[in-house]
């Protein structure tokens, strides 16, 4: 978020509070909207119907949110961001794709940090929250279906990762095409 530089930021899935608390340390202008109204966003609603008007924000975050909704609301979530977005949305998913990690420190040289995602050892369901609606990885949600409905409704994805100290939340920057 840091990076783009932004005006204004929405962040939908207030949580805990350490995004809004962060980016407002940083001098970045930030809106929370939260369905759980006992979480004190800014706005209390849900992802699916976002009360404010198109291209409020230059930027939308959505961590860890949009699986704790059927996939078939998927996409109509992700129009609801870009609507209110201006230029910028980031999501971060669940992904349960296994992930080996290599940090190699050499004195003198540059410390290295490299992650190697694969698939799923089989096809069968892996075990997940019990809020969470479908993760990246189970059967019938490979990275490739996600992407594909990110790409239906009108995103680029500039960059999808995996933060390498918790490869479980996977990141997708998002332009508005």
């Amino acid at each position: 978020v840091i990076k783009l530089n932004p005006d204004s930021v929405l962040e939908i899935g207030r949580g805990n509070g350490f995004v809004s608390t962060y980016l407002k340390e940083c001098g970045v202008h930030i809106s929370t909207l939260d369905i759980d109204v006992g979480l004190n966003p800014d706005i209390a609603a849900s992802v699916e119907k976002i009360p404010i008007k198109n291209k409020a924000f230059e930027v939308v975050t959505c961590f860890q949110a949009l699986e704790h909704l059927p996939y078939t609301m998927f996409e109509s979530s992700l129009k609801e961001l870009a609507r209110v977005s201006r230029k910028y949305v980031i999501v971060s998913l669940p992904d349960i794709n296994r992930a080996y990690r290599f940090n190699i420190k050499i004195p003198v040289l540059k410390e290295i940090k490299t992650q190697i995602n694969f698939p799923p050892l089989s096809n069968r369901s892996y075990p997940t929250s019990k809020e969470h609606c479908w993760e990246i990885g189970m059967e019938g949600y490979p990275l490739k279906k996600i992407s594909v409905s990110i790409e239906n409704v009108g995103f680029v994805i500039e960059k999808t990762y995996r933060v390498f100290e918790c490869p479980y939340h996977r990141f997708f920057i998002l332009k508005k095409s």
